[in-house]
C-alpha cells in the first residue's frame, strides 16, 4: 500500500463525491459521456494506485 488506511478511506470518500459530481455534470449536458467516463477511469486508477492495486502501463510490461 502506498498510503495509510486512514488516507485511503478519506480518498475513497472524496472520490465518491467527485464521481457523483462528474455524473451530475454529464447528466446536465455539461460533460460528454465519453469525457465523464475518462475522468472517472483515470481518477479511479489513481485511487487504485494509492492502494497498490494498479501499475501504470502494467499491461504493456514484458513478462
Amino acid at each position: 500500500m502506498r498510503a495509510s488506511q486512514e488516507f485511503i478511506k478519506k480518498l475513497e470518500e472524496l472520490h465518491q463525491i467527485y464521481e457523483n459530481e462528474v455524473k451530475e455534470k454529464a447528466k446536465e449536458g455539461l460533460l460528454a459521456d465519453n469525457t465523464a467516463r475518462t475522468y472517472l477511469l483515470h481518477s479511479g486508477n489513481f485511487v487504485k494506485w494509492c492502494r497498490n492495486e494498479f501499475v501504470p502501463g502494467g499491461r504493456n510490461e514484458k513478462k
